[in-house]
């Protein structure tokens, strides 16, 4: 396409196009914004290489000749980014339909960020939204990161451990994105440990003579309240040396009523401050079920269901052209048609602004055309039901998308992970409490500016009758 672009004698032309998605994902009715510190480091140093422009010359289409014209390919070798970018912070809540992010440069530069973009958004804040969700349901009980084994590839593993942990997940087992990321980094023995050894005991005994000062005994290796007895035992052993057991850790069986019976043991041996931890195929549902039948659980350890996204496999994130321009032109609006009205694109240079009360609590989001600005009173038209809101006069609000890139230099001070994370709580605490039930979860309101509504309505009548 950029070859075709270059070509075709446009590479003078602008273009502004959006990440966004259409559905939240997990059934929910939120999102959380992962991704941008990323796309900011592959905005930084993007170009091509001597090598991959080889390599792009090598190709060769069905008539055997060159795929790509070396004009084109001298050109990509002198390509520095020009873009103006911007998008919304790390940690915010958004809602489908929303822009992440805005890319507006030569149509060149914003078609080849566009699999790269989509890439980045979709995995990471899936990932954060999970971990939000995980993290709400444990309701205040450290959550950890266990799931770099069944992750989608080594890179997969450290960009889920560092969105589950803006999500809001206190650490990770992954050691590579606590040295890269600075998570904090947690672990225990696994089964084989226990197996390699004559017997259980043995095997806590040698650990504990190893990690004095990080003892979280695994003990359902092979009955796990015999295995809360020789922790305790080895627990005793380690007090008499000056240490102490961090806890225990159940992994399978009824974890509930394990729980239950290993606090009693662990408080009848005096081991009052003993974590009791949880891990083993957890997700949102199963922490908040085994919660309220009353889990005796002090951390709980979430991997694949976690680390992969599951139940869903993506977040659907999509890239669309919004509007160009000539040089010296007017922008010019442009639109996708689908069988279904909802799924129509949405043209032009998007913002979205929230409108919220002066305690900061969120009362709803309007996307707006920024060349035509908001209406004062603000209306907001659903897209999918077309039910309108109208929003009081002198709402106070902000807009969420935030100058990162101009005339491609970075123009944007990135938090840090911890303060992205901080962002997500004050986030969280400000959303309506409807919106984070994990059954049944209650809309957010949001919708298109009534301008911006009636041009995307005009454009799609005019485009329907081209056909």
């Amino acid at each position: 396409m950029a070859c075709g672009y270059f070509k075709a004698g446009v590479t003078d032309h602008e273009a502004v196009f959006h990440v966004t998605f259409r559905e939240n994902p997990f059934a929910g009715q939120f999102t959380v914004a992962c991704g941008l510190a990323t796309a900011i480091d592959f905005l930084r140093t993007f170009h091509f290489t001597d090598t991959e422009v080889d390599y792009l010359g090598s190709q060769r289409g069905n008539d055997g000749k060159a795929l790509l014209d070396s004009r084109f390919l001298d050109y990509l070798r002198r390509l520095q980014l020009t873009c103006d970018v911007d998008a919304i912070p790390e940690g915010t809540l958004v809602f489908a339909n929303e822009p992440l992010i805005r890319v507006v440069g030569p149509i060149i530069q914003c078609q080849l960020l566009e699999t790269a973009l989509l890439n980045i958004f979709n995995f990471q804040s899936l990932i954060a939204t999970k971990g939000s969700r995980v993290c709400q349901a444990a309701k205040g009980d450290p959550v950890i990161e266990f799931g770099l084994r069944r992750s989608e590839g080594v890179d997969g593993g450290l960009t889920a451990a560092r969105a589950a942990y803006i999500g809001g997940c206190a650490g990770t087992s992954n050691l590579q994105a606590g040295q890269q990321f600075g998570i904090p980094v947690s672990g225990t023995q696994a089964h084989s440990w226990i197996m390699f050894f004559e017997n259980e005991l043995e095997a806590f005994q040698s650990y504990a003579c190893a990690m004095p000062n990080n003892c979280i005994f695994l003990v359902d290796t092979y009955n796990s309240l015999q295995g809360i007895r020789h922790a305790i035992e080895i627990a005793s052993e380690l007090r008499r040396q000056g240490h102490e057991m961090i806890g225990v850790r159940l992994d399978s069986g009824d974890r509930v009523a394990l729980s239950i019976e290993a606090r009693r043991m662990l408080d009848r041996a005096g081991f009052t401050n003993a974590k009791i931890v949880c891990s083993g195929d957890l997700d949102e549902y199963m922490i908040a079920d085994m919660k309220q039948r009353g889990a005796k659980i002090d951390v709980w350890g979430v991997g694949t269901k976690l680390a992969t996204g599951q139940p869903d496999a993506a977040l659907g994130v999509i890239y669309k052209l919004g509007a160009i321009r000539r040089p010296g032109g007017e922008w010019q609006y442009r639109i996708k048609l689908s069988e279904e009205s909802a799924k129509a694109s949405i043209p032009g240079s998007l913002q979205v602004r929230r409108f919220h009360q002066p305690d900061g609590r969120f009362i709803a989001d309007a996307i707006y055309e920024t060349d035509h600005g908001v209406s004062e009173p603000c209306e907001i038209v659903d897209i999918e039901t077309e039910d309108k809101t109208k929003i009081p006069p002198n709402t106070k609000y902000s807009d969420l998308l935030v100058p990162i890139f101009r005339a491609g230099q970075v123009v944007y001070e990135g938090p840090s992970i911890e303060a992205s994370r901080e962002h997500l709580r004050k986030q969280l605490s400000c959303a309506p409490p409807g919106i984070l039930q994990l059954n049944d979860p209650v809309p957010y309101k949001i919708g298109l500016e009534q301008s911006l509504h009636e041009l995307r309505s005009s454009l799609i009548s005019r485009a329907k009758q081209q056909l």
